[in-house]
């Protein structure tokens, strides 16, 4: 599948809000879509229809019976988007409380052994495995994760998982590498050696880049946060097998057993969810003829995936006459330079040039980047690689070549 076409990016961006400025800057390019990704202006409007409704769920007035039914179809859209044909999705505070507490469930809900899980996991994961894994009375277990090429295989997961292995961890994506893992081949060593094994995915990373496909995957959970991947913040989603809904967890005495979700939750936080399925709908039909709902997100997944590798492409090897990070003296990738599983993310560091100053200069050029430091958050990529911080430059499919150009040049004067 080609890159998307001049004309179709054109209308892609006009779909997003503060697309090429910011309130407070004035213009700027936008390469922090790690850190967050921008809003679809649908999700704008429609938060800001349902911050007016007083009405809650599950009352018998048709206010209430209005949201009721958005929920069920936001819920609907993830079940087709994600292709998870069982189990159950539901918000939460966020996707680190969401990861906390499916976490805590499936340590307390199994027996003593093994709680498996790698190096290139975020601190949500790492942390609540660490926390419940010694409360439950089982063992933490970190595989560590390739430092080359920035991120971790199945066949590691092979060497380490252990019939005991009651609970284990994968994250799709790196947020610090932008490497992504073959989830499907990691949890299949997983099942083969401890078909029993709690697994839940750490999808945050992954979900603005599309093809999620939870079906294939033989999981027990997925988290994301909508916020990255064009919603907004203050919630996070998630979905659970039915047997990770069985396990016992926290609900009201009385309540619906099957319940996962604590208190009356935001009914617009559902609403955008519909909003994020129909953005990434609308794109499949102007890359596809495919007619199905599903073969249209996994176009929309394929087509943003093909074009971020040529922003990530143009970023390395460079564009026009301006050479690529990987021509630039000084300039070391993490990952690699060409790196197959990269996706939308280039993290490097500069010879001689601090990392929180690269970052500095490039806003002061109006180029949004993000400093990463080798702290709870990313010491687990930095360290090992005897780095204190880094750049980290992340697009999504909304971003332009001639974005990626700005900047190459402001690069080039950087470490000229």
């Amino acid at each position: 599948m080609p890159s998307i076409r001049p004309e179709l990016l054109t209308e892609i961006r006009a779909r997003f809000a503060q697309i090429d400025h910011c309130p407070q800057q004035g213009p700027r390019v936008f390469f922090e879509n790690a850190g967050g990704a921008l809003t679809l202006n649908s999700v704008v409007d429609t938060s800001t229809r349902y911050a007016a409704i007083p009405d809650n769920q599950g009352r018998d007035n048709p206010g209430s019976h209005e949201l009721v039914r958005v929920i069920t179809q936001a819920k609907e859209d993830m079940r087709v988007f994600m292709n998870a044909t069982g189990g159950q999705f539901f918000v939460g505070e966020s996707g680190t409380e969401l990861l906390f507490r499916l976490i805590m469930n499936a340590c307390l809900g199994t027996g003593e052994g093994v709680v498996l899980g790698s190096t290139l996991e975020h601190p949500a994961t790492r942390s609540a495995c660490a926390r419940w894994a010694g409360i439950a009375g089982q063992r933490h277990v970190l595989i560590p994760h390739d430092d080359a090429t920035g991120t971790i295989t199945a066949e590691a997961y092979a060497r380490a998982v252990t019939r005991d292995t009651q609970v284990a961890t994968i994250i799709h994506t790196s947020p610090v590498t932008g490497i992504g893992v073959d989830v499907a081949a990691v949890s299949a060593a997983i099942r083969a050696v401890a078909p029993e094994a709690v697994i839940i995915v750490d999808g945050i990373q992954h979900a603005a880049h599309g093809r999620i496909d939870i079906d294939s995957y033989d999981i027990d959970g997925y988290v994301i946060s909508p916020y990255k991947v064009f919603s907004r913040h203050g919630y996070g989603l998630a979905w659970i097998s039915d047997r990770l809904t069985h396990l016992p967890h926290n609900a009201l005495i009385d309540g619906p057993e099957d319940n996962w979700e604590m208190g009356t939750r935001d009914t617009g936080s559902y609403a955008t969810l519909s909003d994020l399925a129909d953005y990434f709908e609308w794109l499949g039909t102007q890359v596809t003829d495919a007619t199905g709902r599903r073969a249209r997100f996994v176009a929309a997944g394929e087509a943003i995936h093909t074009q971020e590798k040529a922003l990530t492409d143009a970023m390395i090897h460079g564009t026009g006459n301006l050479p690529g990070l990987k021509d630039i003296d000084g300039v070391h990738i993490i990952g690699g330079v060409d790196n197959p599983a990269r996706e939308g993310l280039v993290s490097l560091w500069v010879d001689g040039v601090a990392s929180v100053d690269v970052v500095k200069k490039l806003n002061e050029q109006g180029i949004r980047t993000h400093l990463r430091k080798a702290d709870h958050y990313s010491g687990n990529i930095l360290t090992p690689l005897g780095q204190e911080a880094c750049v980290r430059v992340s697009m999504c499919h909304y971003n332009s070549e001639h974005e990626v150009a700005q900047f190459l040049a402001a690069m080039n004067g950087i470490c000229g």
